[in-house]
């Protein structure tokens, strides 16, 4: 028995499919669980500057991510109701212009507080960043000057 697929549901089953997608990225950011090293998430300058705004950026993006991956979802399910084809290229698009509307506010948003987090310190020359307060190149005093 082969399987023949109808435009309909091909047409109907490509925002579901999105949606899907996208809100899982969502969920994974507002859960903190999305890792740093993908290509998955806000990824500005503002999020890539260090671990914590990307944690931030990524929470922040992330609900309205997974409300526009729902927007998808419901977009393909209301095309696999519909009568006509007409109807169902309707739901479609809608659907999927939705889920990236709210997927580009989400990203907006994300870098917007990931700029507001604190860039991390920097640290002095010579220092490698233990923490001690011992270091050499934080207790060195500058040469006096010769008069």
């Amino acid at each position: 028995m082969t399987l023949i697929l109808k435009p309909v549901i091909v047409i109907a089953l490509v925002p579901v499919f999105f949606g899907v997608l996208v809100g899982w990225g969502g969920l994974l950011g507002w859960r903190e669980k999305l890792p740093r090293d993908r290509a998955t998430g806000v990824r500005t300058a503002a999020t890539l500057r260090s671990d914590e705004a990307f944690r931030i950026g990524n929470k922040v993006a992330g609900l309205p991510t997974m409300i526009g991956g729902a927007v998808g979802v419901l977009g393909g399910v209301a095309g696999l109701v519909m009568p006509t084809l007409g109807g169902t290229i309707t739901a479609a698009a809608v659907g999927l212009v939705g889920a990236f509307a709210l997927l580009a506010a989400g990203g907006v948003l994300g870098h917007r507080a990931a700029a507001a987090v604190p860039p991390p310190a920097a640290r002095p020359a010579g220092c490698s960043g233990c923490a001690c307060g011992g270091c050499s190149a934080l207790t060195k005093a500058a040469p006096a000057e010769a008069n």
